[in-house]
């Protein structure tokens, strides 16, 4: 297994431009975040971003992907779900993620709104779903889960994200999928290098392999300011080359990044 190389990389933008680059790149997946209801409510959009993507957007993005899978996260489940899954299916959409739900049920809908026209992706972000997790996890059809820490760290009232991977929460909930053979990612990924992270991208990439992860988003930090002035393709192929090379390094190295990361955390949150 080339871990790196297998791992998935899924990039939210609206720019046919962007997208197109990182259809080049070998990025997996690309496109909309069309989740509106309730984000603003539950966000400060001084400090996190917050979509302006747009459902007629979607054609422009699909029509630049030769390689990757058209992606789209979808609202939360409410009155409008099954003509917003159809709609987004029948526009190529193959991979559906489903934000900011609480229950069982809400995650039974999804699929089953879906019914396997497109893969499942259920997005972890409330105390309750994780609470749950035992029980969503028995649901038949979930092809992936992800971990959004941004907000899981609001409904849980901490500090910031960072303390939802170091505290031995996202362990546990790892396991639990792991159990079930269910695929998962978590967060994003900026570039490896990059100076302008209040924590050291490297120390973010070894807990992928340490938890058993094989997918992130690629978070927006990793082609800003301006993606035309980055070799985009470079910068994913030395993402993956240090994905791979922490999944090479054994659980000694990667418990130790672990280590080093909780005090990064704690000199950074206090």
């Amino acid at each position: 297994m080339n871990y790196g190389n297998d791992f998935i990389l899924t990039l939210f933008t609206n720019d046919p431009d962007l997208a197109q680059a990182g259809d080049a790149a070998g990025i997996n997946r690309i496109g909309l975040d069309l989740e509106r209801i309730g984000k603003e409510n539950r966000q400060d959009s001084s400090k996190a971003w917050i979509s302006n993507h747009q459902l007629q957007e979607l054609p422009a993005i699909r029509d630049k992907l030769t390689h990757a899978a058209l992606f789209t996260r979808a609202n939360p489940i409410h009155a409008g779900s099954r003509d917003e899954i159809n709609y987004l299916i029948d526009q190529g959409v193959r991979v559906l993620m489903l934000p900011m739900f609480r229950t069982v049920k809400e995650a039974a809908t999804f699929i089953e709104l879906v019914q396997g026209r497109a893969l499942v992706s259920l997005l972890v972000e409330t105390a309750a779903a994780a609470m749950r997790l035992q029980e969503i996890t028995k649901l038949p059809g979930i092809d992936e889960i992800h971990f959004g820490l941004n907000d899981l760290y609001l409904d849980m009232k901490l500090s910031n994200h960072f303390e939802v991977l170091t505290s031995g929460l996202l362990d546990m909930l790892a396991d639990i999928v792991l159990s079930k053979e269910i695929p998962f990612g978590f967060a994003g990924i900026g570039r490896v290098n990059d100076s302008r992270l209040p924590i050291p991208g490297d120390l973010i990439y070894a807990q992928y392999p340490r938890l058993g992860a094989t997918r992130a988003l690629v978070a927006r930090v990793f082609y800003t300011p301006d993606f035309r002035a980055l070799n985009l393709t470079h910068e994913i192929t030395v993402a993956r080359a240090a994905l791979d090379q922490w999944y090479q390094a054994g659980s000694d190295k990667q418990a130790a990044a672990l280590l080093s990361l909780r005090e990064k955390v704690t000199e950074w949150t206090v």
